[in-house]
Order: C-alpha cells, then sequence, then structure tokens
C-alpha cells in the first residue's frame, strides 16, 4: 500500500523513484539530501549563496500549506534524491516550481521526470501557467525547461535572472 499522494516515476535512463508529500519526520533526511547538493546548485536553488540550508526553510519546505505540494523523491534504499516545491496562486492560476537534485544523482533524467509530474500537478490544479526562476548561469535547468515546451524570457530589473514559463491551457 503506498502512501497518499505517493507516485513511482521511471527516467528515460530507466531509474525508478519514489515521489511523495513531505512530512514533518523529513527534516534531518532533507538536511542531508542538501549536504549533498553542490554548492552552485544550491545557489540555483536558492537563488543566492548559502553554505547550509537553515532549520527555518527546512520547515518551510515540510508545512503543509493548501497552495503548495512539497515533494521528496526517494530511490528505493529510501535515500531522498530530490526535493521539489510547487507554489501556486489560485488568484492568477500561476504555479512557481523549483527543484533541487542530489549531486551524485545528475544527469538520470529525475529533473526531466520530477518536472513532468509537477506540471501535471499544476494541469491537475488548474493552473493555466507555471514557471521557475533561473539563475541565468543555470545553463542546463533552462535548456532542459525549454526543451520541455518552456519558454525563457528576461526579468526586467534583475538582470542575473530569467524567467522560465510554459502555458498549460
Amino acid at each position: 500500500m503506498t502512501e497518499q499522494g505517493t507516485v513511482e516515476l521511471e527516467t528515460r535512463s530507466g531509474f525508478w523513484f519514489r515521489v511523495r508529500p513531505t512530512r514533518d519526520a523529513d527534516e534531518a533526511k532533507l538536511a542531508a539530501f542538501f549536504r549533498a547538493v553542490g554548492p552552485e546548485d544550491l545557489r540555483f536553488r536558492f537563488l543566492s549563496t548559502i553554505r547550509e540550508v537553515s532549520h527555518d526553510r527546512l520547515v518551510e519546505m515540510i508545512e503543509r500549506r493548501p497552495e503548495t505540494d512539497s515533494v521528496v523523491a526517494e530511490s528505493n534504499t529510501g535515500e531522498i534524491v530530490a526535493a521539489a516545491i510547487l507554489a501556486g496562486d489560485p488568484a492568477t492560476r500561476r504555479g512557481e516550481v523549483a527543484i533541487s537534485i542530489r549531486a551524485d544523482h545528475k544527469g538520470k533524467g529525475i529533473g526531466w521526470s520530477l518536472l513532468e509530474h509537477l506540471v501535471e500537478t499544476a494541469r491537475q490544479r488548474g493552473y493555466a501557467s507555471i514557471e521557475s526562476l533561473e539563475d541565468r548561469q543555470n545553463r542546463s535547468a533552462i535548456a532542459l525547461e525549454q526543451e520541455m515546451g518552456f519558454v525563457a524570457e528576461p526579468l526586467e530589473d534583475y538582470p542575473t535572472l530569467v524567467r522560465v514559463s510554459r502555458q498549460l491551457t
């Protein structure tokens, strides 16, 4: 029996992982996960230079909110290999997504499969669009999103950032 909201996904490379909602008991596992995310990827995820993800940020990722889907991707051994969030705004019918992948699991297609899953979640929630704010230097994430039909555009007043968005309806 699987936990409610849990799905199993397989990447194009054949890597299987389970996506499930975060829970209160995940704080220590998420802290360990983010210690295994490379420094540049931490900067890309949080759009600032940080050495460690704080307790407060971890609690925010775990806290249940009606318009937010915070999920982890676990390998068959139960290790967190990716963490993601889809934060929605029902008033504008827009969702914003952010994904982090453990350094030793990059290149396995986890990002693609997880983003595909979050796009479908946003569609089911009735969002008209989904977007991500990316550091211009995060070329691999921007390229992946563009392959999936997202459009990149400069963000006025923030020359280091790009908004990458996709219409869903």
